[in-house]
């Protein structure tokens, strides 16, 4: 792999990713969570800043800009949203080729979660950063799209090779697995959520996952096939609502 990726958990349930490429040494955050987290841990492990790639203009996503620049004069990337609460140097459209040194990540739109969300993924490297776009067996709330357009942005995602390694920004995998089998007995299904129970216990992420793995077992992606008990449906993407809209009702 030419990038190095770094996880590590900030904030309530937060996690920061720094990236490096490792041909030239730069080094990327991922959004900016947490402003102090991410340089004390770039300095920790010898790596040089020079980009934020912004995912959306949420607060814990974009509210660190203005300090991680002011230590490292690095360059903020993100869709033209982020410039609302935060710095942004330079704003990205769907296809864009952004550089990192010797390695490249392509932007793909993905509305849904907020209107401009995108995420970056590196073909060379498979893997893609997807912010709240898509999660460890679950998919990010509909605060400003609708479920067509995120439906739209999930399909987009699970188009991706299914050995892609997957960064979400948070761990809730133990919430949307228990979501998980209140819908669905699958044996596959099943042992995942045992898996991700047990990692949990012992305090350890969940993240990254990978596209075969969400195709498999995420219900986002399984809707046509678990929404026959929420209700009815003639689309996918009326199947995903029905199950989204089951998820943001879902206490357990």
């Amino acid at each position: 792999m030419a990038l190095e990726v770094r996880l590590f958990p900030c904030l309530s349930d937060n996690y920061a990713i720094l990236i490096r490429d490792q041909k030239s040494g730069d080094a990327a955050t991922i959004d900016t969570p947490d402003a102090d987290t991410i340089l004390q841990t770039a300095e920790q492990l010898g790596w040089r800043l020079t980009r934020v790639f912004n995912t959306h203009w949420h607060p814990d996503h974009a509210g660190g800009n203005a300090a991680v620049k002011a230590a490292t004069g690095a360059v903020i990337y993100g869709p033209s949203e982020v410039s609302r609460i935060a710095p942004l140097d330079l704003a990205v459209t769907e296809g864009q080729v952004i550089e990192l040194g010797a390695s490249r990540l392509t932007v793909l739109d993905t509305p849904g979660h907020t209107n401009g969300h995108v995420c970056f993924h590196s073909q060379e490297d498979h893997v893609a950063f997807v912010g709240d776009t898509l999660f460890a067996l679950g998919c990010g709330r509909l605060f400003e799209g609708t479920a067509q357009t995120m439906w739209a942005s999930l399909s987009k995602l699970a188009a991706l090779p299914d050995e892609t390694l997957v960064y979400c920004a948070h761990e809730y995998t133990a919430s949307n697995a228990r979501f998980a089998l209140s819908l669905d007995r699958d044996s596959v299904v099943a042992a995942r959520c045992q898996e991700i129970f047990d990692l949990r216990a012992k305090g350890e992420p969940t993240v990254p996952t990978t596209i075969g793995l969400e195709k498999a077992t995420n219900p986002f992606l399984r809707a046509s096939r678990l929404a026959s008990s929420l209700g009815s449906f003639t689309t996918p993407a009326e199947a995903f609502a029905l199950v989204r809209g089951a998820k943001d009702a879902f206490k357990g």
